[in-house]
């Protein structure tokens, strides 16, 4: 039913989120349809254990529903995560109330007209409008809801975890990022200009998996910088109807001022706008939207907070190191530990960076390509718990251990 009115749900979601229709429609919607069905297949697919502790006596293990799942989704990705969650919820038998974001939640809505069109019993999906500091906080505090899953800010996680925490309620928590994305001297400049690309302004830079510190070996940190700054200089800002844009209209007023900011802030420390910076002047309907050119930054110390903070828009810092210790320190020298892109040739160095970063998803020589039978979380304050095959299933069930023995 999604896939059938997928132009529908595409336009929906870009006029309310800002970004542009095509990737709406090639992205968001496809991955909200195969949410649904990547679970759906899962369920068919598991077993459980069991194991025989002497000639009399066996042990199994079941996975019961937990009970009514809170889950609040964030407006990024307003159907794509709002599916990512209320699939599994219900695949392994769980009822639900979900919350979407209160900026984004168009897409939500027409998903309960699908919902109901699907024959999903009434009571099952519930989806509740309002706001976080209203409907959110309401949901998370309910003692008769033992589990909450939330994607969004890390000072919002560590809110939730406040009030869920004392309850004893399941968390599972996907926060804030403030990605590195690491260029080797052996990589493959091409792929990884290209990439970078995609993987620093898709979606605006609104994608929590975004490549916002762009860290390159010295040795050929500005041929890169030359094909990446010149690269983004011909990304298409404006109307996100058109087929060639790119970079479509952030969010919200607040959130685009937010953003100019931190580049208000790297001016004054004496950093260098390689590209964008500014806004694009466009006309008609869309001269006074939320748009921004897309901003590559360099000169910036790794303790500023423009490379410390997350943004969640338009605008990446590109800093070069040395060896690779250097690229690994700076790596991990966030309090965020979600994603990291590693690019390299070198089949050692892959494997031993990639154990060193403390990060969720270390990505080799490509970014979000995303298995969804792989565990997907975040560490330190990037957040807690996984989702994805068995890590939904152990967060969406409890373990139950039945002992038999035969008389």
């Amino acid at each position: 039913l999604i896939d059938a009115r997928v132009d529908e749900f595409a336009a929906a979601e870009s006029s309310d989120q800002g970004k542009p229709v095509w990737l709406a429609r090639e992205m968001d919607i496809p991955r909200a349809a195969l949410n649904f069905r990547f679970f759906a297949s899962s369920i068919l697919h598991q077993t459980d254990i069991a194991s025989r502790l002497d000639l009399t006596t066996l042990s199994h293990v079941s996975h019961d529903p937990v009970g009514v799942a809170g889950l609040i989704s964030p407006w990024n990705l307003p159907l794509y995560l709002l599916t990512w969650k209320i699939a599994p919820a219900i695949a392994y038998g769980n009822t639900c109330v979900a919350k979407p974001s209160e900026l984004t939640s168009l897409t939500a809505s027409l998903l309960c007209d699908v919902l109901n069109e699907a024959g999903v019993p009434a009571g099952v999906v519930n989806i509740v409008f309002g706001l976080g500091s209203t409907a959110g906080a309401a949901l998370v505090a309910h003692p008769n809801v033992p589990l909450v899953s939330f994607t969004g800010g890390t000072v919002t996680g560590r809110a939730i975890a406040g009030v869920a925490a004392p309850m004893f309620k399941k968390l599972s928590l996907e926060l804030g990022g403030k990605n590195p994305n690491i260029i080797f001297d052996d990589a493959s400049l091409k792929h990884a200009v290209a990439t970078t690309v995609r993987s620093s302004f898709l979606n605006q830079g609104e994608i929590c998996l975004c490549g916002s510190r762009i860290y390159v070996q010295a040795s050929v940190y500005e041929k890169f910088l030359e094909s990446f700054s010149a690269k983004v200089r011909a990304l298409k800002v404006g109307d996100p109807t058109k087929l060639d844009t790119f970079v479509g209209a952030l969010v919200s007023r607040e959130h685009l001022d937010k953003v100019y900011s931190f580049v208000d802030h790297a001016r004054s420390e004496g950093a260098v706008i390689q590209a964008g910076g500014e806004k694009p002047a466009l006309s008609g309907a869309h001269a006074n939207g939320y748009f921004m050119e897309p901003t590559i930054i360099t000169g910036l110390k790794s303790s500023s907070r423009v490379q410390q903070e997350e943004i969640f828009g338009p605008v990446v810092t590109v800093t070069p190191f040395e060896t690779e210790d250097e690229a690994i320190e700076l790596a991990n020298g966030t309090r965020y530990g979600l994603s990291a892109t590693v690019w390299t040739q070198g089949l050692r160095r892959s494997q031993s960076v990639s154990e060193r970063l403390h990060a969720g998803t270390v990505w080799v020589n490509n970014w979000m390509s995303r298995d969804l039978r792989v565990p997907f979380g975040g560490v330190k304050e990037s957040g807690v718990g996984r989702e994805g095959q068995d890590g939904s299933r152990e967060f969406f069930t409890e373990a139950k251990t039945i002992c038999v023995r035969s008389l």
